[in-house]
Formats: C-alpha cells, sequence, structure tokens
C-alpha cells in the first residue's frame, strides 16, 4: 500500500509474501501486476501523443492504419481515441472464440467497458511511432500477434521519466506471484513480448504501489509540462467527465470519477489472474491510496476492508459497487 497526502508521499507499507511456496516476504519495492490499473499509464501517454500532434483524440484510427480490425461494418471508421479511453467503442470486453470480436453500437453512443478498445488502440499507436515484428508472430488467446517494442515504448515515454525504473511490462524475478482464492500459486503467468503486444494497454504494467504513486502525483499536483508530462488543458480533459454512468459515477479519459460530496475522486481497479488492485486519488485535497495485492481474494478480502474502514473514508471518501 501507499498514501499520498499534499501531494507527498505520506506512508507505505508492505505485508505478506511474494510467493506461498517459498514465504519470501513482500517488501516497499516488491513489484506486482496491477491489471487495468494500466488504462491510466497508457491513457496519459496517449494524451501526450495528441498534444505533439501523433494522433488526434476525435480522428477515427482506421486513419492512421492500414490494418482492418473488423471487415464488413462501417462503424469501425468512427471510433476514435476518445473512444477507446472513455470506454464508449461499442467493441466488448475481450473476445473469444464464442464471442467473436464485433460492434455491438455506434460509437460514442453508450458505455460499455471494453479492453479490446484499448488493445486497438495499442495496436495503432504501435503502427506510428513503435515497431513490429512481422517476423515474430504467435497466437496469445486464439488472436495472432506479433512481437513489438511497447515494453521499451512506455519506458522510454513514462516510466523512466517519471522514475518509476522497476515498473515494465515484462516478467521479471522477483516479484509478486499470482495466488488463486485459496492462497494456492498459480503456475506460467510470465509476462512476454506478445502478451504485451495483445494486453499491455489494457492490463500489463508492472509495478510497485510506491513508484505509481509517484505516476498519481503527476496527475493530480502536475509539474510543468515538458517532453513527456502533459499541459494543463491535456489534464482537465482526461479528467474531465467524457460519458455519464450514473449520478454519481463518470468516466473520463482513462479514469473512472467518482462524485462525492468532498469532491470528485479519480479511481481506477485492476485484476488480472492472481493479482488484484485499486488505486484512487482527490483531485481537490490532492490525496491518494494506492493498494496491490497478489491474490484472487485481494479485493474482497483485503482491499474492500481497507478501503472501507473509517479511517480511510476521513482520509479519501470513495464508493465501492
Amino acid at each position: 500500500m501507499a498514501l499520498v497526502a499534499e501531494a507527498r508521499l505520506l506512508w507505505r507499507g508492505a505485508f505478506g509474501v511474494k510467493d506461498f511456496e517459498s514465504s519470501a516476504p513482500v517488501s516497499n519495492d516488491t513489484v506486482f501486476e496491477v491489471g487495468s490499473v494500466s488504462k491510466t499509464a497508457f491513457a496519459y501517454v496517449v494524451m501526450k501523443l495528441c498534444e505533439k500532434g501523433v494522433l488526434d483524440l476525435d480522428t477515427p484510427l482506421t486513419r492512421y492504419t492500414p490494418d482492418r480490425l473488423i471487415t464488413g461494418d462501417p462503424r469501425l471508421d468512427l471510433i476514435t481515441a476518445r473512444h477507446v479511453l472513455s470506454h464508449t467503442t461499442g467493441l466488448q470486453n475481450w473476445r473469444s472464440a464464442a464471442d467473436p470480436l464485433a460492434i455491438h453500437f455506434t460509437p460514442g453512443e453508450r458505455w460499455s467497458y471494453s479492453g479490446e478498445g484499448y488493445s486497438y488502440l495499442q495496436s495503432v499507436v504501435s503502427h506510428l511511432v513503435g515497431h513490429v515484428n512481422p517476423a515474430d508472430c504467435t497466437m496469445v488467446d486464439d488472436v495472432r500477434v506479433c512481437a513489438t517494442d511497447f515494453d521499451a515504448f512506455m519506458k522510454r515515454r513514462l516510466l523512466v521519466p517519471f522514475g518509476m525504473i522497476s515498473s515494465g511490462y515484462l516478467y521479471r524475478e522477483g516479484m509478486a506471484r499470482p495466488h488463486d482464492n485459496r492462497g494456492k500459486l498459480i503456475p506460467g503467468r510470465r509476462a512476454t513480448p506478445f502478451t504485451a503486444a495483445r494486453y499491455g494497454a489494457a492490463g500489463g504494467l508492472q509495478t510497485t504501489p510506491t513508484e505509481y504513486a509517484q505516476f498519481l502525483i503527476e496527475i493530480i499536483d502536475p509539474r510543468q509540462s515538458d517532453e513527456y508530462r502533459l499541459n494543463a488543458m491535456s489534464l482537465r480533459e482526461m479528467v474531465r467527465p467524457q460519458i455519464e454512468i450514473s449520478e454519481a459515477l463518470s468516466w473520463g479519459l482513462g479514469w473512472e470519477i467518482q462524485h462525492t460530496t468532498a469532491g470528485d475522486v479519480i479511481s481506477h481497479g485492476g485484476e488480472n489472474p492472481g493479482y488484484e488492485a485499486l488505486v484512487a486519488a482527490s483531485l481537490r485535497r490532492k490525496t491518494a491510496f494506492i493498494i496491490f495485492t497478489n491474490g484472487d481474494n485481494g479485493y474482497d478480502g483485503i482491499i474492500k476492508k481497507v478501503v472501507t474502514s473509517e479511517a480511510m473514508r476521513r482520509f479519501l471518501p470513495v464508493m465501492l459497487g
């Protein structure tokens, strides 16, 4: 865990074990998979590419690449980066053999959470400013994927400039290992360039609570815009409600926005097999928390109890659906 107050790291703590079989203890420097919390980092990089004129938030993504994600549906030509970052593409969350990729409503018409949208935008970004190796391809969950430099790209564009030197998108020794809801180690989960190419933007980030806090502080109390940091206009757009989900909840660009009596709280949860995470921050108070776990019961067993405690509610009011 890490807590931020007045846009500074206030406290951090490490509990439990990285690997139940070895009983190696978690430390403040232990790296976790953070699941869909990854979307916040990728969205930040996309907003910077828009500042630079590489992308435009409202230009159809088909203008940037000759590859067509779906054939036979002209609504593909309506999907923009704004639709992806606000989950209004019309694409389902993830495709499967039983649920082939399709556009289920006119882009922009309503909200529906979509990892596929982020994967699509990642492929466009890789085409424009990254490197794709068409000679090094494999199947990842029934989808043909070619290796890319996504890990190096995100390190260059965000992680290293923000001091997140332990963070990345590929497996490294010593990171927290995943466990099921019985505490049993889940074998075989090691991120590769192929899984990073497929899932990196949507759910592939591996980081520590302390390093993610450094990124989150740049959102709630930004330094001067530079080659890597967003300008004030881009930041305002990122955390501005783009589509209303309910009276108490909206979605921005990469962020869920919870409307509380104490002001808006931006947040995002994450869930990969064996890992669960939650981050949230008050733009008004400049406070935040980051909680990463390496177990399938991390949310109900730990995160929800911590977040709904009286002390945490006073520190940072959040709503849990």
